[in-house]
């Protein structure tokens, strides 16, 4: 690996990779920094979304790679530039671990094929969801997703992408990531040592953990992403219970400050999985998104942190 500083994100690094000489989109007042990542309204095609970015004054947008099959990445990256916003990250890569050589190859190929379309979609960011435990082998599952990285990690490099190591709640260890805490997303970071290489803060995933104030001060360097929903108590599912910011138990705006104070400032992405806020009208989620976004997660005119 190459080592070197990562750097921390700032919305300028990647405006100057999306906007292509347009001109940024105008934000809603308070919204410098808000990103819809597009599983909240997953089921909607990706320029039906961008016009309503547009329209509500959000100036970023996390699409997932699913939408990149109707609209092309270079069609996708042209649609979102016209509108004015900005590309805060693309989901997902990943899913290293798997029974077979064979298997694991094809995934790897899957993931440069990923890196690829962030590119051409005009993210510096390609979020990895590291994967599950096949054969029951939690370590050797941990040490797939490591050597997966770095098999991919000079392809990110040469694309001008990041690679960003997301952690997920212990409950997801079986199917999704077997890399659940930040934690051990900052010690593979460490340990791969690349430019390219980095870690995602979500909230949801993450706010539980005693650790968790050390940890994004020890990520100070190669944080890429913070995303923000709310746990709802009881939770309604596993995978669909995530809540709109202001309805469950996680400050919001107290980790957004500790991420700010490590050195983040990049885009804040909301990403929430709930079937009943899917199956509201687009406008509404957005503007409902907005409004708590300001009353949880940002702070007000004066906060220096802003923008």
């Amino acid at each position: 690996m190459t080592s070197g500083g990562r750097g921390s994100r700032t919305p300028a690094g990647s405006a100057a990779r999306t906007s292509a000489g347009r001109r940024p989109l105008t934000p809603g007042p308070g919204l410098e920094r808000l990103s819809l990542n597009t599983a909240t309204v997953r089921g909607r095609g990706l320029p039906e979304v961008v016009d309503a970015c547009a329209r509500a004054g959000v100036p970023w947008i996390a699409p997932w790679r699913e939408q990149l099959v109707a609209l092309p990445a270079a069609r996708a990256g042209r649609a979102i530039a016209d509108a004015g916003l900005r590309v805060s990250s693309l989901c997902r890569g990943g899913f290293f671990p798997a029974a077979s050589a064979d298997e694991r190859r094809a995934r790897i190929d899957d993931n440069l094929l990923a890196i690829d379309e962030a590119a051409t979609l005009g993210s510096d960011v390609l979020v990895l969801v590291c994967g599950g435990v096949p054969n029951r082998d939690l370590e050797g599952a941990r040490q797939m997703v490591a050597d997966g990285i770095a098999a991919i990690e000079p392809h990110a490099r040469a694309c001008g992408v990041r690679l960003g190591i997301e952690p997920l709640h212990p409950m997801f260890a079986a199917d999704r990531s077997v890399i659940t805490t930040l934690g051990e997303a900052n010690a593979l970071a460490a340990r791969l040592d690349s430019p390219a290489v980095g870690v995602i803060v979500d909230a949801y995933h993450v706010w539980w953990d005693p650790r968790l104030r050390e940890e994004i001060a020890a990520a100070a360097r190669h944080t890429l992403g913070f995303h923000v929903s709310d746990w709802i108590v009881p939770l309604p599912d596993v995978l669909d219970g995530r809540g709109m910011m202001g309805d469950g138990v996680i400050d919001l705006r107290g980790m957004r400050r500790q991420v700010d104070a490590a050195g983040y400032r990049g885009p804040i992405e909301v990403e929430i999985f709930n079937r009943a806020l899917r199956d509201r009208p687009l406008e509404e989620v957005l503007a409902t998104m907005a409004e708590r976004y300001r009353e949880t997660v940002a702070d007000d005119a004066a906060d220096p942190s802003r923008g």
